[in-house]
């Protein structure tokens, strides 16, 4: 019995200190798998809120550091007042336990004040919309720590412009492993007007296991250095103010990497800055060792495999954009879906019956006539302009046969004698000469050829037939047309007669 009894004591035993064992690594996996405890205490309203060091009104613990930032609405400023419980350890420009306050919503804000001591801090007021707070405590000498409240006041900068109307709500979800936040969203998608004051958040949602990372394609603030008037901030894990990465309202924004896998983009303008505008490029990413799927970035980072060569630059340096050139040639027709290639051959179909139809159309149209318009004038008229002269050979016309070549210059000797001859009783008869009465002047030499006339009168004379024996004269006449070979005038050959009735026809003319 005794021994029953020592065994049933000695295994209560050992389970109570299995189970003691067994709570204390409970409890220590799960202080290790929550987040780090909140400094202190912090209670916010509308109006304002208080916020205190950790046990405050006890002793507060060693090896602290506690970090409280504090936000006002647009055109508001903060007041931050330090309750009379108030004690730190005291020490040199407060080295060592303190509360420093700058005024900003960052560790690197422009600084107000360092406390520390029994003697709690005066009023502080920020200049624009932030407050950040740290209080730190070393591994030495606790005491009991701060109380602190603040309100809302109007920021003096806005006065003139009064109270800020009620913002409209303007928030966008995205996600994926890439995407493009941009300003024009806002009226794109009628969140608000192009007149609105706006603070629009972006909420960016990577895949499982992954980050994010930002680059900025277009940034432009219209007030630059007027954070209180623009400017684009981005969060890392949350919206809320403690989770802020970083702000630009200057001339330029560099890239962000997010530690979380959840973005935040907040853009804040006023109604005079709403030409301000950005354009942020964002690509979920993860930690290498890359998967079979992803591309290396060298620069610890694995996208994607689609957005290699996609046109816009994914990693932090252009690894994914190199030699992309004969990639997108191999890839021309890969990229062909069955969408394009129906709108190409739908489109090819309908100018090929365009073509068609405009060669029917020109076909089947009437052809207009042209009739050659008449001239009004002769020709011939000008031919002796613009044709050169020329010398034709024209022949009488006759049934006799025609006379030998030696006779014909015999007959033109004896006529170019008469024409001497005649030419000067001419001129004897004008100068008044004596020869001229010898010989005969033109009125005697006319009446002894009309009495040689008269002799030859009588005699029948066939005007269109000649004799068989009398000759034809060839005479050369100067012409200026083509045409006229055919139609020389009788008129204008001089028949050069043998006999005394030679000289009376030139003598004929000559009076003529």
């Amino acid at each position: 019995l005794m021994h029953i009894s020592l065994s049933v004591v000695a295994s209560l035993i050992i389970l109570h200190l299995s189970g003691a064992t067994k709570k204390g690594t409970e409890k220590q996996t799960t202080s290790e798998g929550q987040r780090p405890v909140q400094c202190g205490t912090w209670t916010k309203y509308a109006e304002g809120g208080i916020f205190t060091s950790p046990n405050y009104p006890n002793k507060y613990p060693p090896d602290r550091e506690c970090v409280y930032i504090i936000e006002a609405a647009p055109r508001q400023c903060i007041e931050l007042h330090f309750d009379e419980k108030y004690s730190i350890e005291p020490s040199w420009e407060c080295k060592f336990d303190h509360i420093e306050v700058r005024d900003g919503p960052f560790g690197f804000s422009p600084i107000i004040g360092r406390f520390c001591g029994q003697q709690n801090p005066p009023m502080i007021k920020s200049s624009g919309r932030f407050l950040w707070i740290k209080f730190f405590a070393d591994g030495e000498l606790e005491s009991i720590g701060f109380s602190a409240r603040y309100n809302f006041t109007p920021d003096p900068d806005f006065k003139d412009l009064g109270v800020l109307k009620p913002l409209p709500v303007c928030e966008f979800e995205m996600g994926g492993p890439e995407g493009i936040v941009e300003s024009v969203q806002i009226v794109k998608e009628g969140k608000a007007s192009e007149t609105e004051a706006v603070d629009c958040k972006w909420y960016i949602r990577a895949p499982p296991r992954s980050k994010i990372y930002l680059r900025f394609l277009d940034y432009e603030m219209q007030n630059s250095n007027e954070c209180k008037r623009n400017f684009v901030a981005v969060y890392d894990g949350s919206s809320s103010v403690e989770d802020l990465k970083a702000k630009f309202c200057s001339t330029v924004a560099n890239d962000v990497m997010l530690r979380t896998g959840l973005g935040v983009i907040r853009m804040w303008a006023d109604e005079g800055s709403r030409n301000s505008r950005f354009q942020m490029l964002f690509t979920s990413f993860q930690e290498p060792p890359c998967e079979a799927n992803a591309f290396f970035c060298h620069s610890n980072m694995c996208i994607n495999n689609t957005l290699v060569c996609n046109g816009l630059q994914n990693c932090v340096y252009p690894w994914d954009e190199n030699h992309c050139t004969e990639k997108r040639k191999a890839n021309l027709l890969d990229q062909l879906t069955n969408t394009s290639g129906t709108i190409i051959g739908v489109t090819s179909c309908i100018v090929i019956i365009l073509i068609v139809i405009s060669i029917i159309v020109q076909i089947k149209q009437p052809r207009k006539k042209f009739v050659p318009r008449k001239t009004d004038f002769d020709q011939t008229v000008f031919q002796e302009v613009f044709e050169p002269p020329h010398y034709e050979l024209c022949t009488l016309r006759g049934t006799g046969t025609t006379a030998d070549l030696a006779d014909v210059a015999d007959d033109f000797e004896n006529y170019h004698k008469l024409r001497r001859s005649s030419s000067k009783c001419i001129h004897d008869h004008h100068c008044g000469s004596q020869v001229s009465s010898i010989k005969g002047s033109r009125s005697n030499l006319s009446t002894r050829d009309a009495s040689v006339l008269t002799e030859i009168q009588p005699q029948p004379v066939k005007p269109l037939v000649q004799p068989m024996n009398r000759r034809n004269i060839l005479v050369m006449k100067h012409s200026y047309s083509q045409d006229a070979a055919d139609a020389c005038e009788i008129d204008e050959i001089e028949e050069v007669p043998t006999t005394s009735h030679r000289l009376s026809r030139h003598d004929k003319a000559v009076q003529r």
